[in-house]
């Protein structure tokens, strides 16, 4: 899938699905907080949240104090909902209407969060360019952290199939630049009740 196709898909998804109606909703984004409190930055480090859409995770950050927070998605849809949602709370935020493997990062950050952006990316071409882009994106020291679907996971979603990773599989395809330093699972139970399961990877940039 190109990325005019992966625009146009995650356009529709949100234009025709609520917040609480896609499978990957969260009330609380637990995991995510937890991994990025573990990374020890600090409140004005740059954090950003790759495919983040109209996740909740932006507003635990405000609420934690994070001062730099960037929201990058290929949907303006999903960015325009989270925006609407947080009002003059998320003025102080940067949101990035942009394909990972086709951007080009402007910045450098502390921390990249990405929870299930990467594993769409079926063609090797794809991930070798969000590669290039986490390279280019994140500071030496910086933190990584990526959730996909694991091992035992979903092999689908939103009706596009995915990559399924265990953490060791995860740090072969990021490379030797990132030094996996922890990882975990997660059950994620879907609004229509059924459990997807993940597994988080935290990396350092060396």
């Amino acid at each position: 899938m190109n990325d005019l196709d992966r625009q146009a898909h995650w356009q529709s998804v949100y234009a025709t699905k609520a917040e609480r109606e896609v499978s990957w909703f969260q009330e609380d984004p637990a995991p995510s907080l937890d991994l990025i409190a573990e990374a020890g930055i600090s409140t004005d480090d740059g954090i950003i949240d790759v495919g983040g859409g109209a996740s909740r995770l932006v507003d635990g950050l405000l609420e934690r104090g994070f001062t730099r927070i960037a929201i990058l998605d290929l949907s303006a849809n999903a960015l325009k909902a989270a925006k609407q949602r947080l009002g003059r709370r998320g003025e102080s935020v940067a949101w990035i209407v942009a394909d990972v493997t086709t951007w080009n990062p402007s910045d450098t950050y502390d921390l990249w969060h990405d929870r299930a952006a990467f594993h769409f990316l079926t063609d090797s071409a794809d991930r070798d360019a969000y590669v290039a882009r986490l390279k280019k994106a994140v500071r030496p020291g910086g933190h990584v952290i990526i959730a996909t679907f694991a091992p035992d996971g979903p092999e689908r979603c939103s009706g596009l199939p995915i990559v399924r990773y265990d953490p060791e599989a995860l740090a072969a395809t990021l490379g030797a630049t990132f030094e996996l330093i922890g990882s975990r699972r997660h059950d994620h139970l879907t609004p229509g009740g059924n459990t997807q399961r993940f597994q988080f990877g935290r990396f350092l940039r060396r």
